[in-house]
């Protein structure tokens, strides 16, 4: 007797609310761009609510306090510090994902390949620093030098997404590859130098679950909720030792391991396993089930669960916090005139342009590296304009820096007025850009 046929289900079905909400916006998800429009337009949204007739709602909304207690232990923060101490570990977590699969089995993992992002992502974070310190030397906003080091990987890939059809494949891989080391950068600048004071007790306990984590990755401990249950441990210790805690999501995401269980699972075997028998079993089913999942490792699992939250959720969550600058015109005056604004913005588009692309031309020259196919000089050019959108962590990292409210709007100003003229400056030159030319018989092929 044949079986009936399986009904659809109702995200693709032809019923009248999938077809015009729910199927659309899983299309609009599933587009490269999408996080960094998302992203766009959150910062639109807080900066008109900063600086509309509600605005004292917005400034209530984010200094609201909220309270967490469990016996003698309590975290008091306002909802834009449980943003900016919570929910960007989770961000900085997906980073240290990342940077741990680019340098296990990405194009961080050889030598010859690394060294071209490598360089260029150094040249792209000590030159900005150097030429903000040289505009804001012995001033009150001297502190704010690791601003214009950051790169905001979302914006920037979604602004190349925009120029797919216009640019060679290999560019967007340079980027993350790029964007990866400077996430490094970016990490190991908010440990050393925006940590003012360490309680040694509490770094002790956080470093102690990392330990623990290790041990349990040794012993093969599969139980997703005893690493939970650790991590959010160690994000605890690392708060309350006085280090930002987005650093215990770096470390968690390094220790996460990026090669599979079991390398050597057919998938098709694994299938036919359960086909060939007359009647499937709940035990086959889990063990199927576990096989298949342990052929793939656990960092490349968590990254496709918890990157899509992190680029819709958290992210927009973090500019509509944090992006709120009431755009007066007295505030607009005041950032005109400041050393801060002045260093974060000629940082941003200049030192990046020059230190990406000065990196990049000495690692090719010194003979350390050579530029992917189908990339030539006026790419890396636009490249490195791009690398001048520091949105997400520069404003984070702004918020480290100063106690000032006033140094922090300004900075802030800054670093949105230096994200639109980098992403301007980068879509002009990208779109002008030709394929480099290969020689004839040459195979063309991107570098992964």
């Amino acid at each position: 007797m044949p079986q009936p046929a399986p009904r659809p289900t109702w995200l693709s079905s032809e019923a009248r609310l999938a077809r015009y909400l729910a199927q659309p916006v899983v299309r609009f998800l599933q587009v490269e761009a999408a996080g960094g429009l998302l992203l766009l337009a959150a910062t639109v949204t807080a900066l008109i609510w900063a600086s509309s007739p509600w605005s004292a709602g917005y400034d209530s909304l984010w200094t609201t306090e909220l309270s967490l207690r469990a016996g003698p232990l309590h975290l008091d923060e306002d909802l834009r510090h449980w943003v900016n101490d919570g929910l960007m570990a989770i961000f900085f977590f997906v980073a240290g994902l990342e940077i741990k699969r680019e340098l296990v089995t990405g194009q961080l993992a050889a030598r010859r390949d690394a060294a071209l992002p490598v360089a260029a992502a150094v040249g792209g974070m000590v030159v900005p620093a150097l030429v903000y310190l040289a505009i804001n030397v012995g001033g009150p906003g001297a502190r704010g030098w690791g601003i214009p080091m950051a790169t905001d990987i979302a914006f920037a890939l979604g602004v190349l997404a925009l120029l797919s059809r216009r640019i060679p494949p290999g560019l967007s891989i340079l980027l993350l590859s790029l964007a990866i080391v400077d996430d490094i950068g970016a990490v190991t600048v908010i440990a050393l130098f925006y940590t003012d004071t360490i309680a040694l007790g509490w770094l002790a306990a956080a470093v102690l679950g990392l330990v623990v984590v290790a041990l349990m990755r040794r012993g093969r401990v599969w139980s997703t909720p005893a690493y939970v249950a650790v991590g959010v441990g160690v994000w605890i210790c690392t708060l309350e030792s006085g280090i930002h805690a987005t650093i215990a999501g770096v470390a968690l995401g390094l220790l996460t391991p990026a090669r599979p269980l079991l390398p050597q699972v057919d998938a098709d075997l694994v299938a036919d396993r359960l086909s060939s028998d007359a009647e499937v079993t709940p035990l086959e089913v889990r063990e199927v089930a576990f096989e298949l999942r342990e052929s793939v490792p656990v960092a490349e699992r968590l990254e496709h669960l918890i990157h899509p939250w992190t680029s819709f959720l958290i992210i927009p969550l973090f500019a509509l916090a944090n992006a709120g600058i009431p755009l007066s015109r007295s505030a607009l005056a005041d950032a005109a005139g400041s050393a801060v604004t002045v260093g974060v913005v000629v940082g941003l588009v200049l030192g990046k342009v020059v230190g990406v692309g000065l990196g990049a031309w000495l690692a090719v020259r010194v003979g350390i590296a050579r530029l992917p196919d189908e990339i030539g000089w006026r790419h890396i050019l636009g490249l490195s304009s791009l690398a001048g959108i520091g949105f997400t962590v520069s404003i984070f990292v702004s918020a480290l820096a100063f106690d000032d409210p006033d140094l922090q709007q300004q900075a802030k100003i800054g670093v949105l007025i230096a994200s639109t003229i980098a992403a301007g400056i980068g879509v002009a030159v990208l779109r002008g850009a030709a394929a480099r030319p290969q020689p004839e018989g040459v195979v063309v092929q991107s570098v992964t």
